[in-house]
């Protein structure tokens, strides 16, 4: 579905390349999980899709197609994506803001049908969002900012959903909503391709984890490829034992506490 290829980027005025020589593939049907410590390169791989950043060298791919062929719309109409960052311009109902998303779609003039409004309601109803459509957005929680967020990326449909730290902001409850929502978008066929922090959450949910370190793939493969303790040791430079989730089994990484100078062992 979605393929990078040997993928270069460099900011300008940077010493190093964000992504150096990045390839990775996000099929249907399954979780693409990207992790790794702040400025691995994680978001700068959302920036490159939505081409924000340019590549140096490279290539991104849609089911063997490259991007650059295909128009902002062309492509919105089969990837949802949910950046990191994003500030309401405006104070737009939230039903409206929703409604945003059957935009590529319907074009200056088309008006909605039937199957537009039949997707917004949907995504209404998966993210909870029902209690405040009537809201302005500028009035919103952080979490709930987030939930309309990708209540807009699910109405605007398509074979695929990129999400950029998709949980920020939401509480544990919300945070198990979103990835068992995710979950079954991918049952359902969607490509989901995720950047997150939430290494213990991924662990539990990824059918695929690509590991970024200083713009690189440090490892990839399932949870238990990945979540190997001295790999993720070096990788994040803190000290950690990685064991079992005791409800279903999952890698657990679990981060320990350093003494400080001269205190005492109990």
């Amino acid at each position: 579905m979605i393929a990078f290829r040997d993928v270069v980027v460099q900011y300008e005025r940077a010493a190093r390349p964000a992504l150096d020589g990045v390839s990775l593939d996000s099929a249907r049907g399954r979780i693409t999980a990207v992790v790794g410590p702040n400025g691995s390169g994680k978001s700068t791989l959302v920036r490159a899709l939505v081409g924000r950043v340019g590549l140096r060298s490279g290539a991104i791919a849609l089911d063997g197609v490259s991007i650059d062929v295909s128009t902002r719309r062309q492509l919105a109409t089969r990837i949802a994506i949910v950046t990191q960052r994003e500030e309401p311009a405006f104070p737009l109902q939230v039903l409206e803001y929703i409604a945003l998303g059957r935009y590529p779609h319907l074009g200056v003039w088309r008006s909605p049908t039937h199957s537009d409004r039949a997707a917004i309601d949907r995504a209404i109803q998966l993210t909870e969002t029902e209690s405040f459509v009537h809201r302005a957005i500028t009035e919103l929680s952080g979490g709930e900012w987030q939930r309309v967020r990708l209540a807009r990326a699910l109405a605007q449909g398509g074979d695929a959903i990129v999400l950029d730290e998709p949980t920020t902001f939401l509480d544990v409850g919300h945070e198990m909503a979103i990835f068992e929502l995710l979950s079954r978008l991918a049952a359902e066929g969607q490509a989901v391709l995720l950047v997150s922090h939430q290494l213990n959450l991924v662990a539990r949910f990824a059918d695929h984890m690509v590991l970024l370190n200083t713009g690189r793939v440090e490892a990839f493969g399932d949870a238990a490829a990945v979540m190997q303790g001295s790999v993720l040791e070096r990788v994040y430079q803190w000290p950690l034992v990685v064991t079992r989730d005791p409800a279903v089994g999952a890698p657990t990484l679990v981060p320990l506490r350093v003494r400080p100078r001269g205190e005492r062992s109990q």
